[in-house]
């Protein structure tokens, strides 16, 4: 089961954004090596009282024509509403109660959704404390003062949040242990064709009329009398004037569909090749440590001749270095060509993610690559490595004890993941390090 999702909604210069970053504050990841993953800052994972949480601020933007603002306003709330466990919707103090924000009331009042409201701006109680009165007009709940700008109230809010997560991961079933797997990627790619040519029905109507939605719908296939849940981001084709927006919302819908996955098959089109944006939704997984198979869909209208399949491995592994480990697979959903060899990879990727190794195995791998190149030294201390165990699963992870954390370079931690890589194969799936210092005995 992924983390609880927040989502932050409300008009144009609420300050959703300041509200997101003091909330996320030096939570957010720069991953320096994977091409504009976190530099856009769309979603975070944050933490209030031992409560994970992944934050997604819906923000956007702000055209001129109050009609738009309203539209604009309403596919944000539908996004939160389809993929949030808990949404802030936030409102201004001092520009009041607004129509646009009695309609979007009425969409979550409508929804069911947890809601907490939230209105911004109020930097003295003394001050607007009586204006904040006139948002219970919304129906949606005890309206709660803060101000982002100034981090009063900030607290309560996050406790106000956090009160409804267990009854959002107890809506799930926590039991459910059938691999789930994200099917993420840009539009067009032919992510429902696949989920089609798999099930064998023509399950998702995919329309090219603006705004027509679905939610991710959960698709349970059987294949060899075993089940599999898989998680579709597809569908979604709104005809948006604003690029950015329609690559918010695909970033928004794949980063909630990964959070709920073990296992993320990226699609890519053959004939259009890797791009940034592939990249970046390649990130999302990588940074929530799921399993990636990357999957070349279209690949039977490729002209080919002996070397086209290693030059198009050669390029994706170029644009894509920053997840080495991910399996690579080239099908056609159309005809079916190499479609149910997915089971496997998919079976492989699973069992790899949730792999726990011995601790004495791991010592010994870790002893030898130490004798075979020596640790890194600076001034003449040279790093000691102690002990390692195995501290957690999906995504494995390796708590490494040693003398001096500095000396830890990235290159060696790197090394030491080879090592690891070639005795026990991780095939598909992240591996992290947590370096601890332990002084020497």
């Amino acid at each position: 089961m992924g983390k609880p999702v927040v989502a932050v909604i409300g008009r144009p210069n609420v300050g959703k954004s300041t509200l997101f970053n003091v909330i996320a504050g030096d939570s957010i990841s720069i991953v320096k090596d994977t091409p504009g993953v976190t530099r856009d800052r769309i979603y975070a994972d944050c933490n209030w009282l031992d409560m994970n949480f992944t934050l997604i601020d819906t923000g956007g933007i702000e055209p001129e024509s109050t009609d738009i603002i309203l539209s604009q306003m309403r596919q944000q709330a539908q996004i939160a509403i389809d993929n949030a466990d808990v949404i802030i919707f936030m409102t201004d103090v001092r520009q009041g109660l607004v129509d646009a924000d009695l309609k979007v009331a009425d969409m979550l009042r409508r929804s069911g959704k947890t809601v907490v409201l939230a209105v911004n701006k109020v930097d003295s109680i003394q001050k607007f404390g009586n204006d904040v009165y006139e948002f219970y007009n919304m129906g949606i709940g005890d309206p709660m003062p803060i101000s982002a700008a100034s981090r009063l109230g900030i607290g309560d809010l996050l406790d106000a949040v956090c009160s409804h997560f267990d009854k959002a991961s107890a809506s799930q079933d926590i039991q459910d242990d059938r691999p789930k797997i994200a099917i993420i990627g840009k539009p067009n790619v032919g992510k429902s064709s696949i989920i089609n040519k798999l099930i064998g029905t023509s399950r998702v109507i995919v329309s090219d009329i603006a705004g027509t939605t679905r939610d991710a719908i959960d698709t349970v296939i059987v294949h060899n009398k075993k089940e599999y849940v898989f998680i579709d981001t597809a569908g979604i084709r709104r005809k948006s004037k604003i690029k950015e927006e329609l690559e918010r919302y695909s970033i928004i819908r794949a980063v909630t569909a990964v959070e709920r996955a073990d296992v993320s098959i990226l699609v890519i089109d053959a004939l259009e090749g890797v791009s940034e944006q592939d990249a970046k939704i390649a990130g999302i997984a990588h940074d929530r440590g799921k399993g990636v198979i990357v999957a070349v869909n279209k690949w039977d209208l490729v002209t080919k001749d002996n070397k086209t399949m290693n030059e198009h491995l050669s390029n994706l592994k170029r644009i894509l270095s920053f997840i080495p480990y991910a399996e690579y697979i080239f099908i056609s959903a159309v005809s079916g060509q190499r479609l149910y060899k997915l089971f496997d990879l998919i079976d492989m990727v699973v069992a790899n993610h949730a792999l726990r190794i011995q601790t004495g195995v791991l010592n010994e791998i870790i002893s030898e690559a130490v004798v075979l190149q020596q640790p890194p030294s600076d001034k003449g201390k040279r790093l000691k490595i102690f002990y390692s165990t195995q501290a957690a699963v999906k995504p494995p992870t390796f708590v490494v004890f040693v003398n001096n954390k500095e000396l830890m370079h990235f290159s060696y931690v790197r090394y030491l993941e080879n090592k690891i890589r070639e005795a026990f194969g991780f095939r598909g799936v992240p591996i992290r390090f947590i370096i601890r210092e332990r002084q020497d005995k």
